[in-house]
């Protein structure tokens, strides 16, 4: 792959992030993978693709207190205006790949 495309659990996160409303933290992006996909996937290894992709400047992040909720900090996360366009350029890919294969995979 591209040094510039996606890997597959960058862009499932990106999309988990953006299901749970784009401004959340690890754990329920996690479930959000589980819940869409069935990949199990641990809170560490999310976080370590959620840094990446800050690293990338597809998201950004802040830390927040807990709020009502209590317990401790947490970090939350956000896909930026280049994460959004590397999605749609990613969509894009795999639409024309699968675009003229339902009679293959019987569709």
């Amino acid at each position: 792959m591209a040094r510039d495309g996606l890997g597959d659990l960058e862009h499932q996160t990106m999309l988990a992030l953006l299901q749970v409303g784009d401004d959340a933290y690890t754990a329920p992006i996690v479930e959000e993978l589980a819940t869409r996909t069935g990949r199990e996937t641990s809170v560490a290894a999310a976080y370590i693709v959620l840094r990446r992709l800050e690293e990338k400047g597809l998201v950004r992040s802040e830390m927040r207190g807990p709020g009502d909720e209590g317990g401790r900090d947490r970090r939350h996360f956000t896909v930026t205006e280049s994460g959004l366009e590397r999605l749609q350029q990613a969509r894009a890919r795999y639409t024309a790949l699968w675009d003229g294969l339902d009679a293959t995979l019987g569709r």
